[in-house]
């Protein structure tokens, strides 16, 4: 599943950099070195590069576009072309230590399957989606009667492969439903950088540019 927020140019991506987007390094930060890890949605293999080379992890990627399984392969990283929809039951039970969904939750047409589908195949999943209930997004819609467009949400309403956006709180309830353990969480700004507010208050919701779970049955 492609990264709906990233353009990819091929001839911008560095092949080997130790510096990534702030949010990604949040996610790196939670993965142990060594382990076994899956990036569905890896896009140009920012995440799973870093990955590799920094926390020497057995990674795999998945994604959906051609140009991100391209751009992975000409780094040599392992990415197979697949849908989070459809693929990740070709995946056996408990195959990775992790499993990471980053920024690509609200493009897929079963979200809840897709998260069920993680935490079999992953020990820990860890997701990461826009929040919709951000003050930004709440005040487009009510005093410029508009869908938000914003650095973190910039492609348009008609063109946008987002289907299914959720808030903090939709997103934390549908884990109550699922029996899905939250073990780690933070809400970012509209920087990336980590807001020090408890993800499930309403100020998380409010004030959350972003939000980031790390998650286990």
């Amino acid at each position: 599943m492609n990264n709906p927020h990233t353009n990819i140019n091929s001839a911008a991506i560095p092949l080997h950099s130790d510096r990534i987007r702030v949010d990604l390094q949040l996610i790196a930060d939670m993965v142990e070195p060594g382990t076994r890890v899956l990036d569905i949605g890896c896009s140009d293999g920012e995440l799973l590069g870093y990955l590799t080379r920094t926390k020497k992890v057995d990674g795999r990627g998945l994604e959906l576009s051609n140009e991100g399984v391209r751009n992975c392969v000409a780094q040599g990283l392992p990415v197979m072309q697949g849908d989070a929809d459809r693929d990740l039951g070709d995946y056996p039970d408990g195959a990775f230590d992790y499993a990471i969904l980053s920024q690509t939750l609200q493009a897929t047409h079963r979200p809840k399957e897709v998260l069920s589908e993680l935490l079999r195949i992953g020990n820990k999943a860890i997701v990461s989606f826009p929040n919709f209930g951000h003050w930004r997004a709440r005040f487009d819609l009510m005093f410029r009667g508009r869908m938000p467009q914003n650095p973190n949400l910039p492609i348009m309403w008609y063109e946008t492969p987002n289907i299914h956006f959720c808030t903090v709180r939709d997103f934390v309830g549908m884990c109550d439903d699922m029996g899905v353990k939250i073990e780690r969480s933070m809400v970012l700004n509209e920087s990336g950088s980590k807001v020090s507010i408890d993800s499930h208050s309403r100020f998380a919701n409010f004030f959350g540019n972003q939000a980031l779970f790390m998650l286990s049955k």
